[in-house]
Formats: C-alpha cells, structure tokens, sequence
C-alpha cells in the first residue's frame, strides 16, 4: 500500500484535492482493470519505460506512479536517469515492503548514461542472490564491432514455486525505420544468449522491456521468436505507448517447466497495457497543468501547438510516453509437485502393482497455453497447427481444414509449430 502521508506535504490546496481525487480515480481504474493480487497463487509483472526518470516529477506525478507500481509484485523499469533521487523517492512512496535492485549508468552516446532497475514486493518475491549485466563475448559483438548500446540487466527471482531468471532490456532505436539492422541484430544478440543459456543451465527465462518494435509483423518481432522466445496473443495485440500506435514493449518466455506447470493460460489470465492517461494528465486536464509550463512552449504560440506540447511531451516527462505492459502468471504448483510423488497403498506392502501415482494429464503446450486442427489468428494472418503454443485465442482465431485452405486465404505458415 502507498504511503499517503505525503499528500498532506502539498502546500497548494487546490494541489492537494486534485491528488486526492485523482488517485481516487486512478484507484477505480486499477480496480476495474488489473486483476487483484493473490497471496501464493498468481505473481503480476510488469514493464515500463519512465521516460528519462531521474528527480523531474513532482510529487503529484510520483503518488501515480507509486499507485501504478502497487498493483504490481514485479516491475522491470528501463531508462531511468544517472540521477536515483527521483526512484529513491518513488520506491519510499511505496512502503517498507518494497524494495529495488538498479544497474550503474551506461556509459557511450547510445546508452544515454541510462540505468535499469527491478522493482518488487517482497512479500511476494525474493531476489535469489544473482544479479549482472550481459557483456557479449568478443566473437558475438554486434555488427562485428560493437556491445548492446544500453546492457541488457539480468537478475534471478522467485515467486511462489516458480523461480526465474529475468532480463530487461532497452534495445537500440537509431533511425525511425521499423527494422533497424542494428535494433534487428541487437534483439537477435540478446535473445539468441538467452536461449542458450536456457538450454545449458535448465532455467526458465523471462526477456522484457524495450524492444523498440514498431510492429508484430517486424523483422525485429521475429527476432525475437526465432530464438525460441513465446509472447502470448495478449501481449502481442495491445500497443504500449502513449499514442497507441506501436508495439515497442514486449514480455517474451523461454521456459523448462513440467508440462503441467502453466504459468499462463490464453483466456484464462490476463495480460494487457494500463493506459494511466484515462485517469491522470487526461487531454481535458490541458487548462489544469498550463500553470507550470516552461513559457517558451506557451508564449505566442497557438493553442494547437500548446495543446500539443502538453500531450506529446510535457505529461509524458511527468508520466511517460511508455504504458505498462503487464502479464499475470500462475506460479502456486504445490498440486503438480505432489501429484508427481507416488502414493502407496498401506494395507498391502509396496510392489509394482500396488503403488500408485496421481498425474495431472499434461498440457498440449508447455508453461504457455493455447487451444484446438488448423487455426488462423485474424490479427497477425498467421496460421497454427491448434496445439501451437502461439496458438490464438477464441475471439481472434479462425478456422481452416486444411494447410493449403489458410494459403489460399492469405494466411502465413507459423514459424514455431511449422504446420
């Protein structure tokens, strides 16, 4: 919970009403769109970009911020300032149950001097001692010459009984073009470690952040699945900046659960972008906030151009022009794990015949669910065997009887189930 003692620090009365009632507005809105959290069964994570983030809100900003995070147990946050006064602040605005692990700055022109951090409530998850950046070998560089302009952060959590390693990445923009060799060749690079990585320790990974991908449909959306990383429908479909017109934030998964541990089911949880701007610096809030623009931005300019300026860039240096993107995961697998122990019956001593084992009928997909023979998600045209992982669910699928059906129809092959 927030710590609101703050508020009454507010000087300004009229300041200090709005917060009240505009965290009350916010609240409902969490309410209505977040799923509520859950003692031991689920674990909410989150991703944000807060917009060069260092000590630049003011304190109105940082109580909507804190109010966001909250309704969160994980939150990997990216570009965050060289300056920590401004996430020191936010994270004492959350309360003595919260806490943060955070990179040193990056160094070079593209990493801007940028820091990453995980933000999380430990009464629901526990950093298990093994943090770093990835510094790629000299063989993998980049363009044969060059590291991640800003270095992917990586670090090992546990929710419940779902222990994961987790990385948070802000991948290179460079030029406005939707495939940026250098942007496609980064997310390749962190992808591609990650998944060996994977395969040689066992572990369940979770890539995150700022991909900077304009579209699904991208060369650097399939990036990112080539490398054997899954993104759940949900996550595929929702736009995550603040003018809903790109998909620049993703949470990707490479898991090695048993195939009855499904940490996320189509359908069944939720995933999704919470676009605060419903709530707080809404458009009808221009005439509130015009009192603290810069007067360069409002003197002799029209009201268009103001207008302008207070959606485009000065409520996104207060919030950001990022949402976060946020997935809920089933990490409670006390039933699983003790279906897998045999049980013996006592009234007879233990032979083959005799000995028992409760099973959960594996999932058709491993750690990530689906549904049902050939399947087309109308969104991405793209077609499914229906045990695929990538599978769609009911509301944007279509179905077709045979491969060459959904060719005919103008449907891709799926590059993961290869149908």
């Amino acid at each position: 919970m927030p710590m609101y003692s703050t508020i009454k620090r507010i000087k300004s009365d009229s300041e200090r009403s709005r917060v009240v009632k505009k965290l009350l507005t916010l609240r409902d809105q969490l309410d209505r769109q977040i799923p509520s959290k859950t003692a031991t069964d689920t674990l909410l994570l989150a991703t944000w970009n807060i917009r060069a983030f260092g000590d630049n809100r003011r304190t109105e900003s940082l109580h909507y911020m804190a109010e966001i995070i909250n309704r969160f147990d994980l939150v990997a946050v990216q570009e965050i300032a060289a300056n920590l006064d401004g996430l020191q602040k936010l994270v004492a605005l959350l309360g003595p149950n919260w806490d943060y692990i955070v990179t040193d700055s990056t160094d070079g022109t593209a990493g801007g001097g940028e820091r990453m951090a995980f933000i999380f409530d430990r009464c629901k998850v526990f950093f298990r001692k093994m943090a770093g950046k990835i510094v790629l070998p000299q063989s993998k560089l980049i363009e044969g010459s060059l590291q991640f302009a800003r270095t992917p952060f990586c670090v090992s959590f546990q929710g419940g009984w779902f222990r994961f390693i987790i990385t948070s990445v802000h991948i290179y923009y460079g030029s406005s073009a939707n495939d940026n060799p250098r942007r496609v060749e980064e997310i390749t690079s962190i992808a591609k470690f990650l998944k060996d990585r994977a395969k040689k320790e066992g572990e369940n990974y979770i890539l995150l952040g700022d991909f900077n991908i304009f579209d699904t449909t991208d060369a650097t959306m399939k990036a990112l699945q080539k490398q054997g990383f899954y993104v759940p429908e949900d996550i595929q479909e929702v736009h995550s900046d603040l003018g809903k017109t790109k998909h620049y934030d993703q949470i990707a998964f490479n898991l090695k659960l048993d195939d009855n541990m499904i940490v996320f089911s189509e359908g069944k949880q939720h995933a999704g972008a919470f676009d605060f701007t419903e709530s707080v610096y809404t458009p009808q809030d221009l005439e509130v906030y015009r009192e603290y623009f810069d007067e360069k931005y409002t003197t002799n300019k029209t009201e268009k151009q103001v207008t302008s300026y207070y959606l485009t860039n000065w409520r996104t240096f207060e919030m950001s022009d990022h949402l976060p993107l946020w997935i809920e995961l089933k990490v409670d697998f006390s039933n699983q794990f003790l279906n897998k122990i045999p049980i013996i019956d006592e009234k007879q001593p233990p032979t083959e015949n005799t000995q028992k084992t409760i099973t959960t009928p594996p999932s058709s997909s491993p750690s990530i669910t689906e549904t049902s023979v050939y399947v087309g998600n109308k969104n991405t045209k793209t077609f499914h065997l229906s045990s695929c992982r990538s599978a769609p669910t009911e509301q944007n699928r279509v179905n077709f009887e045979s491969q060459q059906t959904a060719l005919d129809t103008g449907y891709k092959a799926c590059g993961i189930c290869k149908p």
